[in-house]
């Protein structure tokens, strides 16, 4: 009996949707291994997989290199290796997935980041010849810095080490030690061969002594825990509309995507920075009124009173609106190729909200080799992570990003030129006991 249509959209809209990235070094298979995964999953179009073999033999090579499935630039693929972060989009019976391919190359560690930020899995690949390396460390503090709560270490071309166990023991437990200190609540290890296809979607019959999951199985069962609608409510306003019409002579509606918990009719809300309180007398959801709308949907709230707000604000229930401040204390990854130095000044975006700052302090650099922080660097170049404390010219409503991965985030960037700087995450630290060895800045700058 074949599917419809019809039964073929009711099966997915019943699936879960499991948002995940891949990262590793250079050369590590990741392209390679989101090629062999949606190859082997019948996730590719023929006429897909007939344009990679086509280019695969115009490469002198008799395989298709499957690792042009995601290596869609010009660039990556004279150069063989991945610049941009590739999107794909793939679904089987158990689950849909959205993947986002990320560069391995050290100078694109910035798009781990922009991968990696909306992620509840990463895919962290790690050459079975080189081990655990500086950039596989560095991966690994970016995931836990954006608090992605499953990780999975793939130890790729086992094929190449001749399937032995005590090699991916070795390489699985310094990566669990090292990915524990930071605080990364959960670590999978499995061996794989992405080029040979062993452990990707089928057993692999060359290491009968792994009894664990293969990725895609892991992939489909691992529980995924997205539900915005149980955080704090909180209403970033994008848009304030005024159609001013005959039919609607006094409307005044402010239109957003709730960004996380839910708002209801009725409930009494605080305009912030503001301060100011109102009651929500009305939620218009695509052009029809409803009693309750919840992350992520778009809607337009209106209020009973006539308060000045606009793009900017931010909405929250009374009895649990966030304080607002003008020091932020946060931690940084650095993603500019210009330096971030104290006393620079900066734009912060939050949310829909972009004001003025200045960089008070930098009160520390993570070094990644022993997670220890050196004290006071005088400023973070490209791929850093540090510390920050940030001064804005407007009060903020922050959350802390452990409560909530969309309001406790935010962008400095270059009010020059509009380059992004730095992602930040509000009162984030990591979860590490090493003791700081005071070192006395080598230009002798006081802070």
């Amino acid at each position: 009996m074949s599917t419809t249509t019809e039964q073929l959209t009711e099966q997915l809209a019943a699936t879960t949707l499991l948002r995940f990235a891949t990262a590793g070094s250079v050369d590590d298979g990741k392209s390679t291994l989101v090629g062999r995964l949606l190859h082997d999953s019948k996730s590719v179009l023929a006429d897909q997989l007939e344009a990679v073999e086509a280019a695969s033999i115009k490469r002198g090579q008799e395989a298709p290199d499957l690792a042009l499935l995601t290596d869609g630039l010009r660039a990556e693929r004279e150069q063989g290796i991945t610049i941009d972060v590739a999107y794909r989009y793939f679904a089987t019976p158990r689950r849909r997935f959205i993947l986002a391919d990320t560069p391995g190359h050290v100078q694109y560690t910035r798009n781990m980041v922009t991968g990696a930020s909306t992620a509840e899995l990463a895919v962290v690949l790690v050459d079975a010849r080189n081990g655990v390396v500086e950039q596989t460390r560095r991966h690994a503090a970016v995931a836990a810095l954006l608090r992605v709560p499953h990780v999975v270490l793939a130890v790729n071309k086992m094929d190449l080490v001749d399937y032995r166990e005590p090699v991916f023991a070795a390489i699985a437990e310094e990566f669990t030690t090292y990915a524990s200190e930071l605080g990364v609540p959960e670590i999978t290890a499995i061996p794989i061969s992405a080029l040979a296809g062993d452990n990707v979607v089928e057993p692999s019959a060359n290491m009968d002594w792994y009894g664990g999951p293969t990725v895609l199985e892991h992939l489909e069962t691992v529980p995924v825990s997205h539900d915005l609608t149980s955080c704090h409510a909180r209403f970033p306003v994008q848009y304030v509309i005024r159609p001013q019409t005959a039919e609607h002579p006094d409307y005044r509606g402010y239109a957003g995507q709730i960004a996380a918990g839910a708002f209801r009719v009725g409930e009494e809300i605080t305009v912030l920075p503001s301060g100011k309180t109102s009651t929500i007398t009305g939620i218009d959801a695509l052009g029809e009124s409803v009693d309750i709308a919840w992350a992520p949907q778009s809607v337009t709230i209106r209020l009973a009173d006539d308060i000045d707000i606009s793009r900017g604000d931010l909405l929250a229930p009374s009895g649990d609106a966030p304080a607002t401040t003008q020091d932020i204390e946060a931690t940084v990854c650095h993603v500019a190729d210009q330096a971030l130095a104290v006393g620079q000044r900066v734009l912060l975006k939050h949310t829909t909200r972009t004001v003025k700052a200045i960089v008070k302090e930098i009160p520390s650099r993570l070094t990644l080799d022993d997670l220890s922080q050196h004290p006071n660097p005088g400023q973070l170049v490209a791929n850093d992570i540090g510390r920050v404390v940030v001064r804005t010219a407007e009060p903020l409503a922050l959350d802390a990003y452990a409560d909530s991965r969309r309001t406790g985030s935010f962008l400095l960037i270059d009010p020059a030129d509009g380059t992004t700087l730095a992602a930040g995450m509000a009162g984030e630290s990591f979860a590490t006991t090493k003791t700081v060895t005071v070192v006395e800045d080598e230009e002798g700058w006081d802070f």
